[in-house]
């Protein structure tokens, strides 16, 4: 019998032993909760609505130089302006674990139950260019749009003394960059009595389209006096028809101040576009995915700078 005690009381000690020992590696393995991450191990996804752009491929460069930067792994997707495809992007960066989504939607309505599988997943979302119309989201990291098409209208009345047409091709229906840069457009233009829209049609953001677009628009309205499209690919696809016919004093204002609109500008081809800062509102969209997770407070609206840049 006293063989048996001294074996229970043995093998007793020894359990203690071993859960003093779990316990303690326990607390020697970090000093941060359970559940925390160190920079390095953060996962943040970004969908983007095109890299068919120029501007959103520079948007991803700022992004990507500022997740280098603070040692953060970035997951990038293209939705080839498809919101179907976008939607299931979310849905993958969602099965991958990340801890943030920053999404650039393709269409500000259709992106809404991207936002809410996200929501659903306790995975925080931010908005960067464009912004959802429904979902839970932490901030929005843009331009202000309808500043940006004021600039644009209070341009055109300066440069339209004498009135005139106006042509205005539209981003993609849906996107809230369409909608708010052609609201802010229209709260200046349709003040001045002589100046008027004569048509305007979407291009869905895009050189190729912004050339057919003008080109059809031309035929039933030849005597136009100038063209503000909702971004600088169509802007220059608008050129390039209008180049075309030989109407080369046509007034055009685009949108971003891509690499190539801008020298069209220096080259005195386009008379101005509205210039933001893309690598900027990538930079700013990481660097506040990680105070977001830090759980830090942000403000709902981030606001990027523009500026109007315009030729002699």
């Amino acid at each position: 019998m006293k063989k048996l005690v001294s074996m229970v009381m043995s093998l007793l000690l020894l359990a203690g032993v071993l859960v003093g020992c779990s316990l303690e590696n326990g607390t020697t393995t970090g000093d941060k909760k359970e559940g925390t991450k160190k920079d390095g191990d953060m996962k943040i996804g970004l969908s983007i609505s095109t890299l068919n752009n120029p501007f959103f491929v520079t948007l991803k460069e700022g992004a990507e130089k500022a997740a280098k930067e603070e040692n953060v792994q970035l997951i990038v997707v293209d939705a080839q302006n498809d919101s179907a495809k976008q939607i299931n992007d979310i849905e993958d960066l969602i099965q991958q674990g990340v801890d943030l989504i920053l999404v650039n939607p393709t269409d500000s309505s259709a992106i809404t139950s991207a936002v809410e599988s996200a929501n659903n997943a306790n995975i925080p979302v931010i908005t960067v260019d464009r912004s959802a119309d429904g979902g839970k989201v932490v901030t929005h990291i843009a331009s202000d749009n309808v500043t940006g098409g004021k600039m644009a209208g209070e341009f055109l009345i300066e440069k339209l003394k004498d009135g005139g047409n106006v042509v205005e091709l539209e981003g993609i229906p849906g996107s809230s960059a369409a909608r708010e840069r052609g609201e802010g457009f229209h709260q200046v233009i349709d003040k001045a009595s002589n100046i008027k829209v004569v048509a305007k049609q979407a291009a869905d953001f895009d050189r190729a389209k912004g050339l057919s677009v003008m080109e059809n628009i031309l035929q039933s309205h030849s005597d136009i006096k100038a063209v503000f499209a909702h971004n600088d690919e169509m802007a220059l696809g608008a050129l390039e028809a209008l180049e075309a016919r030989g109407m080369k004093d046509v007034i055009v204002v685009g949108f971003d101040a891509t690499e190539d609109a801008v020298k069209a500008v220096k080259d005195g081809k386009m008379a101005a576009t509205v210039a933001q800062k893309p690598e900027l509102i990538g930079e700013s969209a990481v660097k506040t995915a990680l105070k977001v997770l830090k759980g830090e407070k942000v403000e709902k609206f981030i606001p990027v700078p523009l500026e109007l840049v315009k030729g002699n």
